[in-house]
């Protein structure tokens, strides 16, 4: 059996195990078995082979290795694996509920203490609310201020 076997099937292996990296989750453990892989050719070309040849093999892998990785990475943008659902206003997904608009300037109490975020009752409806920074403290009068996104935000109703 021809010396360079061994470190040519190690290779390999290292690269395909590479490419089982980007398609399985495995938390590094992948990573660190090609590592070993790779290592362990590049130690047996350093050991039976001139130092060209290592050189060689090395050069050969800091090229080939990114390139195996964007290859991976690329495929699996097509895979099944990968998520190809887009979510998008078109298809009636609404990143905030449209209801919240129609709270501005309703008034209530707050349930909690508000510092600056906690709970409130406004017009009958317990909602999660913020302040501006403000301190409330529990059973305040509140006004809604503003809606911005999914953020009601109140401010303390002074004349009641």
């Amino acid at each position: 059996m021809s010396a360079w076997i061994l470190p040519l099937i190690l290779q390999i292996m290292g690269i395909f195990t590479i490419v089982a990296e980007v398609f399985i989750p495995s938390m590094g453990l992948l990573s660190i078995i090609a590592m070993g892989f790779i290592g362990y050719s590049l130690f047996l070309v350093f050991s039976a082979f001139p130092i060209s040849a290592f050189y060689a093999v090395l050069g050969a892998d800091l090229i080939l290795l990114p390139v195996v990785l964007i290859v991976g990475f690329k495929m699996l943008e097509i895979s099944p694996l990968s998520l190809k659902k887009k979510l998008s206003a078109s298809e009636g997904v609404v990143s905030q509920s449209p209801d919240l608009k129609n709270y501005l300037n309703c008034t209530g109490h707050s349930l909690s203490t508000l510092r600056p975020s906690g709970t409130a009752l406004i017009d009958g409806v317990r909602l999660d609310v913020v302040t501006d920074g403000e301190f409330i403290e529990a059973d305040a009068p509140l006004r809604v201020c503003k809606v911005t996104g999914n953020q009601v935000i109140v401010c303390r109703r002074e004349n009641i």
